[in-house]
């Protein structure tokens, strides 16, 4: 198959471009992740990825802009409901260039973080294959957690500690008194 994979940072890639690969898949990797701030951060992980998917000779796409705001719009007043509106806006943006690139396919990076919820994403997947007319890869990469994470420390990469939004960041240091 030819599969799009949505990529939201290189460590996360690591696992599941192997799997994806192993399997004799055609992977090409997107970068649309408008939910990572600040820009200093974005940029980061955008170098980081660059760097890999040369490394690895991965076809990157990359969304031109950084809009930021898109995000801010989308979750303004629904903080609640932040990780549903960013997975279906990144994935949705995927399934689309998924159907135009003439891909097989399209999955995310998503299932690999065993900090994300797997559930939603898969549903969410499943749900975008009917809307687009295009395949869903489902694989539970969580499997390779540990690994992913040796062979970005052994690779030296830049690790983010945090999802990339400024809710995420703030739940990592704010605690309340």
């Amino acid at each position: 198959m030819k599969i799009l994979l949505h990529i939201c940072c290189a460590p996360c890639a690591i696992y599941p471009l192997d799997v994806l690969r192993n399997e004799g898949h055609e992977v090409t990797g997107v970068f649309y992740n408008p939910n990572i701030q600040p820009y200093t951060e974005y940029a980061k992980r955008l170098d980081t990825l660059i760097a890999y998917s040369e490394d690895t000779d991965l076809k990157l796409i990359r969304f031109g802009d950084y809009p930021m705001e898109e995000f801010l719009r989308g979750v303004a007043f629904r903080e609640e409901m932040r990780c549903e509106y960013c997975y279906h806006m990144r994935m949705s943006y995927t399934a689309r260039i998924a159907r135009r690139g003439n891909f097989d396919g399209f999955t995310t990076t998503l299932l690999y973080s065993k900090f994300q919820n797997h559930r939603l994403i898969k549903e969410l997947g499943e749900g975008l294959e009917k809307k687009h007319d295009t395949g869903f890869y489902y694989h539970d990469f969580r499997e390779g957690w540990k690994t992913g994470i040796r062979v970005s420390r052994d690779l030296n990469m830049y690790r983010q500690q945090y999802c990339g939004c400024i809710y995420s960041e703030k739940e990592r240091f704010y605690k309340e008194s």
